[in-house]
C-alpha cells in the first residue's frame, strides 16, 4: 500500500450515510485515500441499521439475528479502523425497507422531523468542521427512505451550518465549502465491468442489472473522478468487515478486485453545492480550497479554514509514515 504522505494534512472530509456498510460500498476508497494522504476523515451514520436483514447466508443464524444491532455497531467500528476514518452514529432508528403498501414504522429516521435530523448533523458538522461533505443524491442513490432522508438532512445542514441564528445550541457556526453526491454504480460503470468480466471469461451478474436498468431514473452528471484504485483492496476489506451484510460469494463482490482496479479505477461524484469557484471536471474533492499556514487557534481566529495542527490525524492502518515525518 502507498506510503503515507502529507498532501492533504489540514483538510477535513465528512461522509454522511444512512446505515452501517453504506460507507464501505459508496466512496470507501476515496475516504481511505484521503486519510492516507493526511486528511482527517469522518463518517457520520444516521441510523444503526437496526431493521436491516442478515444478508450473508453464512451468518443467518438465530443468535446473529437476535444480536444484530450490536453486531452492526461492531462491524462499523471495524470498517472505520480499516479505512482509517473517524466515526459517529447520530442516533436515529433505521426505517427498514417497507414493501409496497406498507407504512413506515413509527419513530423511524425517515419519519423524524427534518429540523431534528438537521440539528443532529449540524452539531456534528460544527464540531468536526469539514471543508467537504459527501452524501447521496436526491434519489438516495436508490430510493430507500433512509437514503433520501439522509440527502435531505445533509443538504439542509450544509445550508444551515454557517448561520448563527439557526440551531444556536449546536455549536459555533462553520461553513463547509463543497457538497458532493456520490455517483456510485452508474450505468456506464455496470457496462464496463460487465464487458471486462465477460472478456476475461467470467460470469457477470451485471448483465442482469443492465437488462433491468431504468433509463428514466434520475441521474446526476459526474463532475469529479477520484483515482483511488490502489485503495480498492482496502474498500474490499472494509466491506467484508460488515459480515452480516456482505456475502463474500455474492454478486456484489463477483468482480475480482484486480480487474476492477484496471477497468474502473475511479470513484465518481457530482458537485452539488460549492462556496468556491470550481473548475470542472475535477480530480480532487478539495480542488479550489486554500488553507493558510498552520497557526495556533484562538477565539478570535479570522480564518477558520486554516490547517488545524491539533487535528493532525493518526496514521491509518493501511498507511505507513515516511521515515523522519
Amino acid at each position: 500500500m502507498d506510503t503515507r504522505h502529507s498532501s492533504h494534512i489540514g483538510f477535513r472530509l465528512m461522509a454522511v450515510h444512512a446505515h452501517p456498510a453504506d460507507e464501505s460500498s459508496k466512496g470507501a476508497a476515496t475516504l481511505a485515500r484521503y486519510a492516507c494522504q493526511g486528511a482527517t476523515v469522518m463518517v457520520c451514520t444516521m441510523t444503526g441499521g437496526e431493521r436491516g436483514d442478515v444478508l450473508n447466508p453464512a451468518m443467518n443464524r438465530p443468535e446473529i439475528r437476535a444480536n444484530l444491532t450490536q453486531l452492526r455497531r461492531q462491524e462499523m467500528h471495524t470498517a472505520a479502523q480499516i479505512l482509517g476514518v473517524e466515526h459517529r452514529f447520530l442516533g436515529f432508528t433505521d426505517s427498514g425497507l417497507p414493501a409496497d403498501g406498507q407504512s413506515l414504522p413509527e419513530g423511524c429516521f425517515a419519519l423524524a422531523p427534518l429540523t431534528d435530523t438537521t440539528a443532529a448533523l449540524v452539531e456534528a458538522m460544527r464540531e468536526f468542521r469539514p471543508h467537504v461533505v459527501v452524501t447521496y443524491d436526491e434519489n438516495g442513490g436508490y430510493p430507500h427512505p433512509d437514503h433520501i432522508k439522509t440527502n435531505q438532512t445533509t443538504v439542509a445542514a450544509f445550508a444551515a451550518c454557517a448561520d448563527e441564528h439557526r440551531y444556536p445550541g449546536a455549536g459555533d457556526p462553520w461553513q463547509p465549502l463543497k457538497l458532493y453526491y456520490t455517483c456510485a454504480y452508474s450505468k456506464s460503470y455496470f457496462q464496463a465491468i460487465y464487458q471486462a468480466m465477460t472478456t476475461a471469461g467470467l460470469d457477470s451478474p451485471h448483465g442482469m442489472v443492465l437488462e433491468q436498468w431504468d433509463d428514466d431514473q434520475p441521474t446526476w452528471k459526474i463532475t469529479t473522478q477520484i483515482h483511488c484504485a490502489d485503495y480498492f483492496p482496502i474498500r474490499h476489506r472494509a466491506l467484508l468487515a460488515h459480515e452480516t451484510q456482505i456475502d463474500p460469494n455474492g454478486p456484489a463482490l463477483s468482480c475480482p478486485v484486480e480487474l476492477e482496479m484496471t477497468t474502473w479505477p475511479t470513484e465518481d461524484y457530482h458537485l452539488a453545492r460549492s462556496q468556491v469557484t470550481p473548475t470542472l471536471p475535477e480530480n480532487n474533492l478539495f480542488a479550489g480550497i486554500q488553507l493558510s499556514a498552520p497557526t495556533a487557534l484562538h477565539g478570535s481566529d479570522q480564518n477558520p479554514h486554516r490547517e488545524r495542527p491539533d487535528m493532525k490525524p493518526p496514521v491509518p492502518q493501511h498507511c505507513s509514515r515516511p521515515a523522519g515525518e
